[in-house]
């Protein structure tokens, strides 16, 4: 059964500013490796949870991320 922390991990909001934006999701543990990925088109959203499986997620391409701790715009 999975802890209660890891299914409620923190959130955060990717907002495409752009057509074509890759988010990809790295595993925790020894090795990280990729183990997801999505594309956006300008103005859609994703929301992602960081959780046991998730511990990171690299973003391409102009994007908003939105998290507990403020607005960060990626992509020049």
């Amino acid at each position: 059964m999975m802890e209660a922390s890891a299914v409620f991990g923190e959130y955060v909001v990717v907002k495409a500013l752009e057509n074509g934006v890759t988010i990809i999701g790295l595993t925790r543990g020894k090795d990280t490796k990729f183990h997801h990925s999505e594309k956006l088109d300008k103005g859609e959203i994703m929301i992602a949870q960081f959780t046991e499986h998730t511990s990171a997620l690299k973003i391409r391409g102009r994007a908003q991320v939105f998290t507990k701790h403020g607005m960060v715009e990626c992509g020049d």
